[in-house]
C-alpha cells in the first residue's frame, strides 16, 4: 500500500498538520510514564500525567477554542485496519514514534457500509501533531515498520470513548454507536466484529507489511 506524507495534497481532506506547539514535554511524559506493548495495543482516553502539563491548557484553549478535552494515549504494535470510526469533534494525534494512519472519508459511507478500497495511508512522523477532522474515518495507528511499536498522544472532546450511553435506536447511524462519541464500523475479520460491533467494512482488511 502506498504510504503518503502528511504534506501530501491528499491529506488535506482528512485534516491538517498542527504547528506552533512545543510537544516535547508531552512526548517526554508519555515515554516516561506509559508502557509500549510489542504485541498489542492499549488505549487510555484520559491520562492525569498528560492532562496536568501546561500544554494541555494550550491545546484546550487554542486547538479546541476553550472546549473541554481529554488527553490520553494509544500505544503498542499494530499493522491491521480492522475498523473505521468517527467522532463528533476533531481528534489531535501527537506521535512519539513514527506511525501510519489509515484514513477514509465519512461521506463515502452508504447504508452504514464502506469499502476499504477508499482507505489511504499517511506517515505521521515522530514529534509531529495531526488534527483529524470530524469527517475523517480512522482507527488505531499502525506501526511504521514490522519491527517497531509506538506511542501516540490522543486528544479528543471530553468523555469520548468512555461508556456507551443507553439509547433507543432511532435511525441507522445509531446502530454504529460503540462507545460515548464513538461511531464504529467493523470489518468482518476484526476482533471487534466478534465482540458485537456493527459489521460494514467491505473489501480487504488492510494489513501493512
Amino acid at each position: 500500500m502506498l504510504i503518503k506524507n502528511m504534506q501530501d495534497e491528499a491529506f488535506k481532506k482528512y485534516g491538517k498538520v498542527v504547528g506552533g506547539y512545543d510537544f516535547s514535554q508531552l512526548i517526554e511524559t508519555l515515554e516516561a510514564t506509559t508502557e509500549k506493548p510489542g504485541d498489542s495495543v492499549i488505549y487510555v482516553p484520559g491520562d492525569a500525567a498528560l492532562e496536568k502539563l501546561p500544554i494541555a491548557d494550550e491545546i484546550r484553549d487554542n486547538a479546541y477554542g476553550g472546549m473541554p478535552v481529554q488527553i490520553g494515549y494509544c500505544n503498542g504494535y499494530n499493522r491491521t485496519m480492522n475498523c473505521l470510526e468517527y467522532h463528533r469533534g476533531s481528534e489531535l494525534n501527537v506521535a512519539a514514534d513514527d506511525v501510519i494512519l489509515l484514513l477514509a472519508e465519512a461521506r463515502l459511507i452508504e447504508n452504514n457500509r464502506i469499502d476499504s478500497k477508499h482507505v489511504e495511508a499517511f506517515l505521521l512522523p515522530k514529534g509531529h501533531g495531526a488534527l483529524l477532522y470530524e469527517t475523517a474515518l480512522h482507527y488505531a495507528p499502525c506501526s511504521a515498520d514490522n519491527n517497531s511499536s509506538f506511542r501516540v498522544v490522543v486528544v479528543l472532546p471530553k468523555n469520548t470513548n468512555t461508556s456507551k450511553p443507553d439509547i433507543e435506536i432511532k435511525n441507522d447511524e445509531d446502530k454504529l454507536l460503540w462507545a460515548r462519541n464513538k461511531w464504529l464500523i467493523a470489518h468482518p475479520d476484526s476482533p471487534e466484529a466478534k465482540q458485537g460491533a456493527y459489521v460494514g467494512v467491505d473489501g480487504e482488511n488492510i494489513k501493512l507489511f
